[in-house]
């Protein structure tokens, strides 16, 4: 060590400072130290950097400087490995883990890692604000705020982001900025996990749970969790005095704010410069972005203390609890009604006034307010924005998407007064409370008919108008309302979005899911007063009373036979018409009714659904099990009024009958032979056409009866079913066995003895 060295160290334990400025009278150890300290009154910076041209006072500051160009960070922290540029960086940066604080306040106790931050705040003490503007005058406490200022009257924004280009003036700003794109929130809260991009956002959140609230306003005393707020505040109490100076150019609106103004001017310039990462959803400010981004993660920070409601919105906490308190502190000047919230006021008044400020470019139409636009704007580009997480139904708004998703939570939290019956939306009770007022506000001028609600009144005003606006683009229908093309569409589309959850069934119709699950509930709401029968749908009880009542409103204009269902009259048309709308895909056989259809189509497919619990056996038709079960009960529910014999089949009554009656309804038109049954003319006509169309497999000999054909097989397969109890003796057919039988019995046909 020299001696000089020596002399300066030695100072340092004497606090000799020898070197004074002749301008500021501040003292130095070393006459080097003066030397660089002057150069903050003359201003010189002799050391620049070679890549950016950036001035320096000292040789240091430009070594620590052209590190950033180089992104050299020589210091690194043997806790965490976090490099840095400098050493006292580092130094500093290592107080983070050891929780170190060696500069505390004498004023206020508060403990500080750096000695700048301390010396800082030390001003807010003594109130010193060394550093002024030489533009505006404002001063500061830092030098770094007054070179941030600076900026606002520059224009300067050095930080400049390389994922998207936008420009900042503070690096603080960029920084958080930053992490919009890699998605980091390094601040997080130990109480509830939340994390923050910024650290004063984390400090803001933490007051939420400790309930501080250090703002306060002088003039009413209410308190704040941040500056902002207050600063807010404060301007209700000078809103008659407080100055404006920023000014739009475009429209002359005034704001006590450049950044107000600022977000403002985008209105005008159309900017949107906070985009969602999610859906590509742009918004004006990132205050919007932050609401908005809540859509996709479902966070509502915002609880009611009454019912515990949550809300993604403090406005809509604010406007919700009103509901409560009963406050409604808008009223209308004209009418009187009340509102809860100012914007729903003002949307009112122009019920009054007739003005519809928002216009639909596409097709003219106009609207009360902005969003009623937006959303209508949707039908004609097709948009859908919000999606449901559990089914994937898309929605033009966000109202309708809430509505949907009650319909998986079952949540109905508006119940009536009157009745105790819950609805999911608001609006749905208020038109129910009308079925109990009997309030019917909407007549129709032209039948005067009187409806609860305005767009039903709408709709049946078309009835006389016979507009149909809404048409389907693949065939042309047109549809007096919108929930009947979208019904329609489901056609084509083959939706059925509602499924049922005992059987998993789908249908295309909500209506018809509920009328599907009564079912397996048993349900059945409606009730006939004059039998007491019991029917699931009001339409089969109107229905059904026509048996006791006898009405047949449905006239055939052919033959003029009566009917008590409309569908039942089209079904009966087609016998004249000679229609068939349905054929089978596999055979090409038309139907008149899509039953019968398929039925058909089990012969192709085999399916035979319908098995018998007794034998197992199956069948293709319901009818066809009952009627087989008769074989196993015995039941012979129809018997002929003249011989007193009973039957399992109607149908085999009335062929019976013919016996008696000697009927023979159908003849051949080749010799006249007449017959009582349909199917034994049919075999008779093909001893005339020679038509055989029962083949063996065997031999390829044909037949022209199927049971002929069975007997025919049992030749070669050696099947002889029917047996002799006397002897054991096996026989092809059972008239074999009858001849048989006679050997031991005696008898003797009838030939025999000569009759």
């Amino acid at each position: 060590m020299t001696s000089s060295v020596l002399v300066r160290h030695k100072r340092l334990h004497t606090g000799e400072r020898p070197y004074s400025c002749s301008d500021c009278g501040k003292c130095f150890i070393t006459s080097s130290d003066l030397t660089t300290h002057q150069r903050v009154h003359t201003g010189e910076k002799p050391y620049s950097c070679s890549d950016c041209g950036k001035c320096f006072v000292t040789s240091s500051a430009l070594t620590k400087h052209q590190r950033v160009h180089t992104g050299e960070k020589p210091y690194t922290c043997s806790d965490c490995g976090k490099c840095c540029i400098t050493s006292s960086e580092l130094s500093t940066h290592q107080r983070v883990h050891t929780g170190e604080k060696p500069y505390s306040c004498s004023d206020c106790g508060k403990s500080f890692f750096h000695l700048g931050n301390f010396k800082a705040h030390q001003r807010i003490h003594t109130g010193e604000k060394p550093y002024s503007c030489s533009d505006c005058g404002k001063c500061f406490i830092t030098s770094s705020k007054l070179t941030s200022h600076k900026r606002v009257h520059t224009g300067e924004k050095p930080y400049s982001c390389s994922d998207c280009g936008k420009s900042f003036s503070h690096l603080g700003n960029f920084k958080a900025h930053q992490h919009k794109h890699t998605g980091e929130k390094p601040y997080s809260c130990s109480d509830c996990g939340k994390c923050f991009i910024r650290s004063s956002e984390l400090t803001s959140h933490q007051r939420v749970h400790t309930g501080e609230k250090p703002f306060s306003c002088s003039d009413c005393g209410k308190c704040f969790i941040r500056s902002s707020e207050l600063t807010t505040h404060l301007r209700v109490h000078t809103a008659h005095q407080r100055e404006k100076p920023y000014s739009c150019s475009d429209c002359g609106k005034c704001f006590s704010q450049l950044g107000s103004l600022k977000v403002h001017q985008r209105i005008h310039t159309g900017e949107k410069p906070c985009s969602c990462s999610d859906c590509g959803k742009c918004f004006i400010t990132s205050s919007d972005l932050t609401i908005h981004q809540r859509v996709h993660t479902g966070e509502k920070p915002y609880s009611c203390s009454d019912c515990g409601k949550c809300f993604s919105q403090l406005g809509h906490l604010t406007a919700h609890q009103r509901i409560h308190t009963g406050v409604k502190p808008y009223s209308c000047s004209v009418c009187g009604d009340s509102f809860l919230r100012s914007y729903e006021l003002t949307s009112h008044k122009r019920l009054h006034t007739g003005e519809k400020p928002y216009s639909c470019s596409d097709c003219g139409k106009c609207f009360l307010r902005s969003y009623e636009l937006t959303s209508h704007k949707r039908l004609h580009t097709g948009e859908k924005p919000y999606s449901c997480s559990d089914c994937g139904n898309c929605f033009m708004t966000s109202s309708q998407l809430i509505n949907h998703q009650k319909f998986h939570t079952g949540e109905k939290p508006y119940s009536c007064s009157d009745c105790g019956k819950c609805f999911s939306r608001l609006d749905e009770l208020k038109f129910h409370q009308r079925i109990h007022s009997g309030v019917k506000p909407y007549s129709c001028s032209d039948c005067g008919k009187c409806f609860s609600q305005l767009g039903n009144l709408k709709l049946h005003q078309r009835i006389h108008t016979g507009e149909k606006p809404y048409s389907c683009s693949d065939c042309g229908k047109c549809f007096s309302q919108l929930g009947s093309l979208k019904l329609h569409q489901r056609i084509h589309t083959g939706e059925k979005p509602y499924s049922c959850s005992d059987c998993g069934k789908c249908f295309s119709q909500l209506g018809i899911l509920k009328l599907h699950q009564r079912i397996h509930t048993g349900v059945n709401p409606y009730s006939c007063p004059d039998c007491g029968k019991c029917l699931s749908k009001l339409g089969h009880l109107k229905l059904h009373q026509r048996i006791h009542t006898g009405e047949k409103p449905y006239s055939c204009s052919d033959c003029g036979k009566c009917f008590s269902h409309l569908g039942n009259l089209k079904l009966h048309q087609r016998i004249h018409t000679g229609e068939k709308p349905y054929s089978c895909p596999d055979c090409g056989k038309c139907f008149s009714k899509l039953g019968h259809l398929k039925l058909h189509q089990r012969i192709h497919t085999g399916e035979k659904p319908y098995s018998c619990s007794d034998c197992g056996k199956c069948f293709s038709q319901l009818g066809s099990l009952k009627l087989h079960q008769r074989i196993h009960t015995g039941v012979k529910p129809y018997s002929c009024p003249d011989c007193g014999k009973c039957f399992s089949k109607l149908g085999n009554l009335k062929l019976h009958q013919r016996i008696h009656t000697g009927e023979k309804p159908y003849s051949c038109s080749d010799c006249g032979k007449c017959f009582s049954q349909l199917g034994s003319l049919n075999l008779h006509q093909r001893i005339h056409t020679g038509e055989k169309p029962y083949s063996c497999s065997d031999c390829g000999k044909c037949f022209s009866q199927l049971c002929i054909l069975k007997l025919h097989q049992r030749i070669h397969t050696g099947e002889k079913p029917y047996s002799c109890s006397d002897c054991g003796k096996c026989f092809t057919t059972s008239s074999s066995l009858t001849r048989h039988q006679r050997v031991h019995t005696g008898e003797k046909p009838l030939r025999e003895i000569g009759i």
